[in-house]
C-alpha cells in the first residue's frame, strides 16, 4: 500500500466520487465501484447482508461535560461478516440535538447510517482499528473536545461513531457500522433551578424464590428444599449485592418478609434437602453477616413490605378469586407482613402497597390488591396510560376511583436494565438512556411539580443490580436536573390534573403475562391443603407448631416466583399436602382383625395411636355396626392422648343375633369433621338361645341347692356330736311294762319317744345310740315321713333330714329298738340316772 496515511487516502477517495458532480457533464466520472458504495452507505439497512460490523459504546465520560472539556469514548468493533475488515478506522460524528424522549429511543433504536440523522465527521479524532478476523472483536477509545461536537441549548444529544473501511472481498472504502449513544448536555448552570421540579423515586426490590419446607425435624430444626438462598447472600450474589450496593443508594426498600424469614432461620441451626435425607447447613455465619448488613442499610430509610411470600396478584384475580378461602389468604399475607419485617429488622414497615407483576392492571386486578386494606397499586404506564395530547410526561400518582390511587411507573425508565448486564454495551446504554430520559423530563417543563417513579423487574440479576447501582450513582452524583423521593411522598404527592387515564379492561392484560399465570387447580390445592390445616390444628395442644409453617407454605404456593414455572410450582404444593398429611397419619387408628362375640354383650376395645410430639385433644370416637337391629354398640368416646403414646377406648356392644356384623371406627374433630381413615373389622356374634340358657339355669338352680343341703347336713352333725360330748350314755325310759322283743317293740318304743317329742307329760326326747355308736334323736313317725309337722321340728324332722347316705329310717329304728333294751338293762344293774 501507500505510504499516506489512512485518513489521506479516504479524503482522496471521497474527492474523486465529488469532482465529478462539481465538474459537470463533462467531468471524467469516478470509477463506478467507488461512486456506489458511498451512496449505499448513505441508504445502509439492517438486515440486508450489508451490515458488516456492529459499534457498541461501553463507557461516556463525563456523563455532564463542561463546554472547555472533552468526552471520552469507549467501545468495541465487531466483525458480523465472513471477511476480514482492514484498514479501517472509526471517528466521532457531530451531536444531534433530539427533541424529545420519542426521539431519544428512536435515536438508538434505528438502524443504518444516514448522514443527515447522524451528524458530519468530526476529522481529526479518529482512530485506526486493526484487522478485524469474522466474529471477533477489537476495542478503541476516542477523545473529542466538547467544543467540536457542535453543542447547542440545554438538552440530550445523539453521538454517533462510524466505522469506515474495507473488507478482503471488497476493496472500496465504505461504512462498515455506526454506534450511537446519548449525551445529556447543561449548556448553562442556569438552566436548571435551584430546586428541581422533578422528583425521582426508585423501587430496591429484595425478593427472591421459595427456599424454605414447611415440615421441620423432631427438634423443630427448619429445612430448607436446596442450598440456593446461600449463594444468592454470599459474596458476589444476587442479595448480597443488593443489600451491599443499595446500602449507599437513595432508593425505597420493597421486601418479600418470606425472605427475611428464610434468612433468618438460616441464622441458626438448620438443615438441607439433600439426595439421601436433610443435611446440616453451613451457612450461619453467612446469614447473620447479611441480615446485619441489611439492618444497617435499612436503618433510617423507608421500607415497603409486600404481602408474605410476594402473592401473584393477577393469578389471583384471574383464577383464584372463586376459589373460596383465597382471598383470605392474601389477607393473612397481609397480616404477617409487618410483624415478620419487624421482627427481623427492627423497623416498621408500611404495607400500604400492591405490586401486580410488571405493572399490569385491569380492574378484577385491582379489586383484588385492594382486598387486603392496600391503598395504592402500583402499575406502569404501558398499562394505564395517560390521557392522549398531554405534552409532558405526567406525575405517577393517578386517582382510579374508590379511594385508590395507581401509582404509574415509568415503562421506559422501569425496563432500562432488563437486558443482558454483563455486556458492557447494555450497561453503557442503560447508565445513557436513565440520564437522557430523567433529563428529558425536566426539560418538558422545568417549573412543573412531578413525581417520577422508577420500578425494576422483581429480581434482577447480580449483573443487573450492578448496572442499577452504577446508573443511580452516576445520576444522584451528576443529574442536578433530579431530586431523589421516597414511594409515601410520592404516594401522597398531588396528581396531575391532565393526566387523566383508565383502568384497561380485563381483554387487555397482555396475553403473555396471563399465560404465566397459575392455574384454578392450583388455587383448589391450596384450598385443600388449608382445609387439612385447619382440621388438624384443632385437636393439637400446641397448635403454632404446625400451623405457623404450614400456613406459610400455603402461601408461598400464590407466590409471583411460581410464574413460568408450573411445573416446579405443582412439585412443591404436592409436597407440602403430602408433608402435612404425613402429620395427620401419625394420629390414627391401629388396624383390628376379626374378633367373635359370645353370648348377649360384650366390651370391644378401640386402640387410638398418637405418634406425634405434642399431646392431642378434641377428638370424638365414633364406632358403628353395619347390622343395626342385630348389633347395637355404645355412644361416641372423647380422646385425649398424650404425645408419643396410645389409649385403648373400650364400647359396649348388645347382640340380639347370630351370624356376621362389620364394624366401622372413625374419629371426628371438634366440629363433626371426619378425621384420618376409618378403621373397618369384622365381628363374628355368636349367640346363646332360650334354650340352652334354660337348662344352663336349672343346673345352676341344682348346684345352689346341693351346696345348701350338704351345708345344712354338715351343721346338724356337727351340733350332734356336740350333744354326745355333753350326755354320753344318758337314756329316758318309760316306767311301763316292757316292751316285747321285735319289731313290734321296736315301734312302741319309737312311740314313746315320739310322745315325749311332743312334749307331752310320756316324757322329755329320748337320746337314742345308733348302731355306728352315734347318738341320734328318734322320731315318733313312720320310717318314711321325711315332713314332720312343725312343732316335730326339734326332733322328727332333724333326724329325717340327717339320714346318713345309704341308711333307711327302718334300719335306724332297729338300732334304736336294740339301744333302747341294752339302757334299761343297764338301768336294772345300775343306779337311777334320773333320780
Amino acid at each position: 500500500m501507500s505510504r499516506f496515511p489512512l485518513s489521506c487516502r479516504r479524503a482522496l477517495v471521497l474527492l474523486l466520487a465529488v469532482v465529478p458532480v462539481l465538474a459537470g457533464p463533462t467531468a471524467v466520472a469516478a470509477p463506478s465501484g467507488v461512486g456506489t458504495t458511498l451512496t449505499e452507505s448513505r441508504t445502509f439497512e439492517a438486515g440486508a447482508g450489508t451490515e458488516t460490523a456492529s459499534v457498541s459504546v461501553t463507557s461516556l465520560t463525563p456523563a455532564n461535560p463542561t463546554r472547555t472539556g472533552s468526552v471520552t469514548v469507549r467501545g468495541t468493533v465487531t466483525n458480523n461478516g465472513d471477511s476480514p475488515i482492514v484498514d479501517s478506522s472509526i471517528a466521532p460524528r457531530q451531536a444531534v440535538a433530539l427533541a424529545g424522549r420519542d426521539d431519544i429511543d428512536g435515536a438508538l433504536a434505528r438502524d443504518g447510517f444516514d448522514v443527515t440523522q447522524d451528524g458530519g465527521l468530526i476529522r481529526g479524532h479518529g482512530v485506526d482499528v486493526d484487522t478485524v478476523p469474522p466474529g471477533l472483536s477489537r476495542s478503541f477509545t476516542l477523545r473529542v473536545p466538547v467544543s467540536e461536537l457542535e453543542l447547542g441549548d440545554t438538552g440530550v444529544y445523539q453521538l454517533a461513531l462510524s466505522l469506515t473501511g474495507r473488507t478482503e472481498n471488497e476493496q472500496w472504502d465504505q461504512v462498515l457500522g455506526v454506534g450511537r449513544t446519548l449525551l445529556p448536555w447543561i449548556a448553562d448552570d442556569d438552566d436548571l433551578p435551584d430546586e428541581p421540579g422533578t422528583n425521582l423515586t426508585v423501587l430496591w426490590p429484595l425478593i427472591s424464590t421459595t427456599h424454605l419446607n414447611p415440615q421441620t425435624d423432631e427438634g423443630q430444626v427448619p429445612i430448607l428444599s436446596d442450598d440456593a438462598l446461600l449463594s444468592e447472600i454470599s459474596p458476589g450474589g444476587r442479595l448480597y449485592q443488593l443489600v451491599t450496593l443499595g446500602a449507599d443508594l437513595p432508593v425505597t426498600w420493597v421486601v418479600d418478609p418470606d425472605l427475611l424469614a428464610s434468612v433468618d432461620a438460616m441464622a441458626e441451626e438448620y438443615l438441607v434437602q439433600g439426595a439421601d435425607g436433610p443435611i446440616a447447613g453451613r451457612g450461619q455465619e453467612v446469614a447473620r453477616n447479611w441480615l446485619l448488613q441489611l439492618q444497617e442499610a435499612v436503618e433510617d430509610r423507608e421500607v415497603v413490605a409486600l404481602p408474605f411470600a410476594d402473592p401473584d396478584l393477577a393469578s389471583l384475580a384471574h383464577h383464584g378469586k372463586d376459589v373460596p378461602g383465597s382471598l383470605g389468604q392474601l389477607k393473612d399475607a397481609t397480616r404477617m407482613a409487618a410483624p415478620t419485617v419487624e421482627t427481623v429488622l427492627g423497623v416498621e414497615p408500611t404495607t400500604d402497597f400492591a405490586w401486580p407483576v410488571e405493572g399490569a392492571i385491569d380492574p378484577e386486578i385491582v379489586s383484588v390488591a385492594t382486598s387486603a386494606n392496600a391503598g395504592n397499586v402500583i402499575t406502569r404506564s404501558d398499562s394505564l396510560r395517560h390521557a392522549d395530547g398531554l405534552s409532558h410526561t405526567p406525575s405517577a400518582p393517578r386517582p382510579i376511583g374508590g379511594g385508590i390511587t395507581a401509582l404509574v411507573a415509568d415503562s421506559r425508565l422501569s425496563q432500562l436494565f432488563q437486558a443482558d448486564m454483563s455486556r458492557p454495551g447494555n450497561v453503557a446504554q442503560a447508565h445513557q438512556l436513565l440520564l437522557a430520559h430523567t433529563l428529558a423530563i425536566h426539560g418538558q417543563d422545568p417549573e412543573l411539580e412531578r413525581n417520577i417513579l422508577l420500578a425494576p423487574q422483581r429480581m434482577p440479576t447480580s449483573s443487573q443490580v450492578q448496572a442499577m447501582a452504577e446508573s443511580l450513582t452516576s445520576l444522584r452524583n451528576d443529574g442536578h436536573w433530579i431530586e431523589f423521593a421516597d414511594l409515601t411522598e410520592t404516594a401522597d404527592a398531588a396528581p396531575d390534573p391532565g393526566a387523566g387515564g383508565q383502568v384497561p379492561a380485563a381483554d387487555e392484560y397482555p396475553a403473555e403475562l396471563r399465560a404465566q399465570e397459575l392455574p384454578v387447580h392450583a388455587f383448589q390445592a391450596m384450598r385443600e391443603t388449608r382445609r387439612t390445616l385447619n382440621d388438624f390444628s384443632a385437636i393439637l395442644s400446641e397448635p403454632d407448631r404446625v400451623v405457623v409453617p404450614f400456613g406459610s407454605a400455603i402461601q408461598r404456593e400464590m407466590s409471583t416466583a411460581w410464574r413460568d414455572r408450573e411445573s416446579a410450582a405443582a412439585r412443591y404444593r404436592s409436597s407440602v399436602q403430602n408433608q402435612l398429611v404425613q402429620l395427620t397419619e401419625q394420629v390414627s387408628l391401629i388396624p383390628k382383625t376379626r374378633i367373635t362375640l359370645s353370648g348377649r354383650s360384650a366390651t370391644i376395645p378401640v386402640t387410638v395411636e398418637n405418634g406425634l410430639l405434642q399431646d392431642v385433644r378434641g377428638l370424638e370416637l365414633r364406632l358403628t355396626s353395619s347390622r343395626r337391629l342385630g348389633l347395637e354398640v355404645s355412644g361416641p368416646q372423647d380422646v385425649s392422648i398424650g404425645g408419643g403414646l396410645s389409649q385403648s377406648v373400650k364400647f359396649e356392644a348388645n347382640s340380639r343375633a347370630n351370624g356376621k356384623a362389620f364394624l366401622e371406627a372413625q374419629l371426628y374433630t371438634p366440629d363433626g369433621k371426619p378425621y384420618g381413615e376409618a378403621m373397618r373389622f369384622q365381628a363374628q356374634v355368636t349367640s346363646i338361645t332360650s334354650t340352652v340358657l334354660m337348662v344352663i339355669g336349672v343346673g345352676l338352680l341344682l348346684v345352689v341347692l346341693a351346696g345348701i343341703r350338704m351345708y345344712t347336713q354338715r351343721k346338724r352333725i356337727a351340733a350332734a356330736e356336740r350333744g354326745d360330748d355333753g350326755e354320753a350314755g344318758t337314756t329316758v325310759v318309760d316306767d311301763g311294762p316292757e316292751p316285747a322283743a321285735g319289731p313290734a317293740a321296736t315301734t312302741a318304743t319309737a312311740a314313746t319317744a315320739a310322745t315325749a317329742g311332743d312334749g307331752k307329760p310320756a316324757g322329755e326326747p329320748v337320746p337314742t345310740s345308733g348302731a355306728d355308736g352315734e347318738s341320734r334323736a328318734g322320731t315318733a313317725g313312720a320310717p318314711g315321713d321325711a315332713a314332720a309337722a312343725p312343732d316335730a321340728e326339734p326332733a322328727g324332722q332333724e333326724a329325717a333330714e340327717g339320714l346318713p347316705a345309704g341308711e333307711s329310717a327302718a334300719d335306724i329304728g332297729g338300732a334304736e329298738a336294740e339301744g333302747a333294751e341294752r339302757s334299761e338293762k343297764l338301768d336294772r344293774d345300775g343306779p337311777d340316772r334320773d333320780a
